[in-house]
């Protein structure tokens, strides 16, 4: 490729990099034989304020894989720690390099990552690398998130290394870039917690405060008001991913990120046929993060969170508690709420009455039942496509009556239903026919049609409705595997 010359358009900051560093390693590159670029993420680009020619350069590509530096950058691997599971371990970035804080032309930061740039400190015994299918699939399922209006990290890009990555096959080797607004955890604070002295823990929660919550620190007790802050992201963030029926696979503290953002897209997928109990992660055999458990999980984990603060939020220890203790049972009205009003949008309804959740509740035995897919259901209703299973004439009478109680009009109720019911989601089968072909035949073009229909998932096109077909027989018990 040619190498184009252009004026850098990185700005990077590295502030995570002034803290102690007792909370991340510095780092050195692991370069990599024959970078070549994947896939770029054109938009995101723009966004960042980076120059797209220069992505695309030899010299950019040379960034993106590791081999070399952005000017500014300060490359480390963050400590953290976390519950994988339920139980408590020391972890860290074990394949992964932050560059540095990208400050956008707005103003905005964001984390700018490579992920499988090689071992580091926190690698404990693994390589250090990833394969191309897991990050093609984070840099997939991320934009659709985005697409669907979910707080999501982001994907930049995708280069193949022109190394081998041995699992239980030999893999073609990737490096994702991955954006985010940081890549502070919940395991972060555990590893404060455990690990440092309470000091840490205040550094830490000082960090987070300025980089997502200015302003909380002149209250009067601003680390209570940092717990209630991230009840309340969390809350709206799980109710987001209940409504679409995206099952993140591996809800561990390490990958609860303190934004408020979806982080870590391994085993993660969108539920097909509506089932509560639905879980596609071959390794969660007991269902800890089955879809109908995913609130409860983050109830869980906001509690190891709310416990590293324990010690800052006030002197007298059970006072303590019982503060944090509130805090995180706000999650739980919050949660309803947010998941009761995005139900009524799916079904139209602008306003709120008593009988709405039996309604809704209804709807969802009905659907659960009949073994039908969740997000054509919402698309059929939308449309007024006649759900032929029994039950269904009886709901629907009800639900038409309940319409008609409202204010609005028809033709709002329906733009409003087309506004919060996607067309389209990043389907196992469709996802897993881009992994193949892509590390198969080296074809993205797969992919890039893939890509082009889930950016726009309310546009309700009629190229979209090839996408929303089910997938075979075949993907009836289809499994996801953490991505490594």
């Amino acid at each position: 490729m040619t190498n184009i010359k252009t004026k850098t358009s990185w700005n990077l900051k590295n502030s995570y990099a002034e803290l102690p560093d007792f909370f991340y390693s510095k780092i050195n590159l692991s370069k990599v034989s024959s970078p070549k670029l994947v896939v770029l993420n054109n938009d995101l680009a723009e966004y960042l304020g980076l120059d797209i020619n220069e992505l695309k350069s030899d010299e950019g590509i040379s960034y993106l894989s590791g081999n070399s530096l952005p000017k500014g950058s300060i490359p480390i691997a963050q400590a953290y720690a976390g519950h994988q599971f339920g139980y408590f371990t020391m972890l860290g970035d074990g394949r992964a390099m932050l560059l540095g804080e990208q400050i956008t032309p707005e103003g905005k930061i964001y984390d700018i990552q490579l992920k499988g740039s090689g071992k580091t400190p926190y690698s404990r015994g693994g390589d250090g690398r990833a394969a191309i299918g897991p990050m093609l699939r984070e840099y997939i399922v991320s934009e659709a998130m985005h697409a669907l209006n979910i707080p999501t990290t982001r994907s930049l890009a995708v280069v193949t290394t022109g190394e081998p990555v041995l699992r239980e096959r030999i893999l073609k080797g990737s490096i994702l870039t991955r954006v985010a607004s940081s890549h502070i955890r919940v395991g972060t604070f555990e590893y404060a917690a455990n690990f440092g002295t309470e000091e840490n823990v205040r550094q830490l929660a000082d960090y987070t405060i300025d980089r997502h919550y200015k302003g909380i620190e002149n209250d009067e007790a601003p680390y209570l008001s940092l717990l209630k802050e991230v009840v309340k992201r969390q809350a709206a963030l799980i109710a987001k991913w209940q409504l679409v029926g995206f099952i993140h696979g591996v809800m561990n503290t390490d990958n609860m990120a303190l934004s408020g953002e979806t982080i870590d897209y391994g085993p993660c997928a969108f539920m097909d046929a509506y089932n509560p109990d639905t879980v596609f992660s071959s390794i969660d055999t007991y269902k800890r993060y089955a879809y109908k458990n995913q609130p409860e999980i983050a109830v869980w984990n906001l509690s190891r969170f709310a416990e590293t603060l324990v010690p800052l939020i006030n002197d007298n220890h059970e006072q303590a508690i019982k503060l944090a203790q509130e805090a995180v049972t706000e999650f739980y009205e919050l949660y309803h709420n947010h998941w009761s009003s995005g139900m009524r949008s799916k079904l139209g309804i602008f306003n709120e009455e008593a009988e709405d959740e039996a309604l809704i509740e209804e709807l969802l035995n009905l659907i659960h039942k009949n073994n039908e897919d969740y997000t054509n259901t919402f698309i059929k209703l939308t449309f007024g496509d006649t759900l032929m299973y029994e039950g269904f004439k009886e709901w629907h009478n009800k639900w038409q009556s309940r319409l008609r109680r409202q204010a609005q009009t028809k033709e709002e109720s329906f733009e409003l239903m087309k506004n919060s019911n996607p067309a389209v989601i990043p389907r196992n089968h469709r996802v897993e026919e881009v992994l193949r072909v892509a590390d198969e035949k080296g074809d993205l073009s797969v992919m890039e049609r893939l890509i082009s229909v889930i950016n726009k998932p309310f546009a309700h096109t009629a190229d979209q409705k090839e996408y929303a077909e089910l997938p075979p027989p075949s993907f009836c018990e289809y499994k996801t595997f953490c991505g490594t």
